[in-house]
């Protein structure tokens, strides 16, 4: 079965910009499932145009910033 856009809901949603990159911090579920965290990484390639990157490693100030976001998404879970 292809992916459903229409089925994935989003319950809990933040963004946390740095000089050059973005991680978000989502939860999800898809076809009414089990709540599942979900990390994104987005760079800049040009002022205002993002581009999607798997998130790989992080430098520690990354940490610090997105924790936080990590700790709220598990009260949505």
């Amino acid at each position: 079965m292809p992916y459903d856009a229409s089925l994935d809901k989003k319950i809990f949603y933040e963004t946390k910009e740095f000089e050059n990159t973005k991680v978000t911090i989502g939860v999800f579920s898809y076809n009414d499932g089990e709540k599942k965290l979900q990390l994104t990484r987005e760079n800049m390639v040009q002022p205002d145009e993002w581009r999607f990157s798997k998130l790989g490693r992080m430098t520690k100030s990354e940490v610090e910033a997105v924790l936080p976001l990590m700790q709220s998404a598990i009260k949505h879970m």
